[in-house]
This record gives structure tokens, C-alpha cells and sequence, in this order.
């Protein structure tokens, strides 16, 4: 990766960015005149995104522009390459082809018997009581069993517990606000205090 320019506001780097060609900006929103939106708004070509920013209250409107991820200032070396390790690999995908799908699963005991599950044909759980609702591309079943015992077997970077009755996987998310995400035109609940969870999840799961 290589520094191609600096600009020090966004009529400086609309006016560059017409002679030079980049595959990444590390941008910041709050910027004299126009802000980060603005300029992106302005550019028949966008490259990547990063957003850099010291105030959190622009996340998901960051993600509406299909950025690459969201740093919060002060920030720590390990979350800068971790978000530039995401550029370069969104770069190769798009440039050398999608991976082969992924195939990991888990077992769930269902009437007695072991059944495989495909995490990526998984849509969500819903903790029903006593019971466990699998919701999978192909259809739907339910377990004696806990969210907790689902929750640790699960990677922790493909889903997420959203709320204390959901746990999402993150490639299915079509939408979402502050108050639900939709998967297949099901809305699920959000809580409050997993908002923040779910942005960087989303931010490290692209």
C-alpha cells in the first residue's frame, strides 16, 4: 500500500482526486465547507472508504456509503491495520474473485438425532423459553436448548447476539436502524446497548 496524497479539507481532495487515481480514502466527516458526506456525494468515482472521526454519532450513516470501516479517534494500531488488512482484502475479492463458499457447520441435536447446520445457510436463533429456533435458508426447527450454548460455538466474527433473544448472522443483514435490522423482510428487535457491537461487527465483517 502506498501514500499517494494528503488534502487538508474536501475541496482540496475533490480538486486532486480529478488527476489522480486512488483505491483508498481515509476520510474524516466534520470538515470545513463541505463535510466527509459531502465530497463522497460529489465524486462520480468512489474508491474505498475509511472513515476517521472523533465522534461515533455518524456510524451508521457512515455505512449507508458502503465503508470499508468506521475508526474512532484516538486510534489504536492494531484497529488501523485491521482496517486497512480489510481494504486490501476487498480489494483482491473484487479483483481476483469471490472464495469458495464456506462450508463450516455445526451439529444441533434435534429429535434425538445429531443434524448438521451450515452457518452460511444460517439466518438467525430465536430463544423461545426453554427452546432454541434455528431459522435457515432451507427451513426452520427448534432445540431443547440454550442461546448461551449456541452463543460459544458460533464465530464471533460472522455473528452476533443483537439482542438477549437473537443472535444474527451478519452476512444476512439487508438493513437495519437504530431499532431493528431486517434479514429476508424479517424485522428483529435491536437493543439499545448492542448498537454499537453491531456497527463494528458489521465495519470488521466487510
Amino acid at each position: 500500500m502506498k501514500l499517494v496524497a494528503e488534502y487538508n479539507n474536501a475541496i482540496e481532495t475533490k480538486n486532486g482526486l480529478l488527476d489522480t487515481e486512488v483505491d483508498l480514502i481515509f476520510l474524516d466527516i466534520e470538515m470545513p465547507i463541505l463535510s466527509g458526506f459531502d465530497l463522497l456525494d460529489d465524486l462520480p468515482n468512489k474508491p474505498q472508504i475509511i472513515f476517521v472521526t472523533g465522534k461515533t454519532k455518524y456510524a451508521f450513516k457512515a455505512f449507508d456509503y458502503d465503508a470499508v470501516d468506521y475508526l474512532h479517534k484516538p486510534i489504536s494500531k492494531e484497529r488501523f491495520l485491521n482496517a486497512v488488512s480489510k481494504s486490501i482484502n476487498l480489494y483482491k475479492l473484487k479483483h481476483e474473485g469471490a472464495p469458495a463458499e464456506d462450508d463450516d457447520y455445526i451439529f444441533v441435536k434435534s429429535n434425538l438425532k445429531n443434524r448438521k447446520v451450515f452457518l452460511n445457510k444460517l439466518k438467525y436463533i430465536e430463544a423461545l423459553g426453554d427452546y432454541v429456533k434455528f431459522v435457515t435458508e432451507k427451513d426452520n426447527f427448534v432445540v431443547l436448548a440454550t442461546m448461551k450454548s449456541f452463543e460459544s460455538q458460533l464465530p464471533s466474527n460472522k455473528f452476533l447476539r443483537i439482542h438477549k433473544s437473537y443472535i444474527v448472522n451478519l452476512d444476512k443483514i439487508e438493513r437495519y436502524n437504530s431499532r431493528n435490522i431486517e434479514i429476508d423482510k424479517q424485522q428483529i428487535p435491536l437493543s439499545r446497548h448492542k448498537k454499537a457491537n453491531l456497527i463494528e461487527a458489521l465495519a470488521a465483517n466487510q
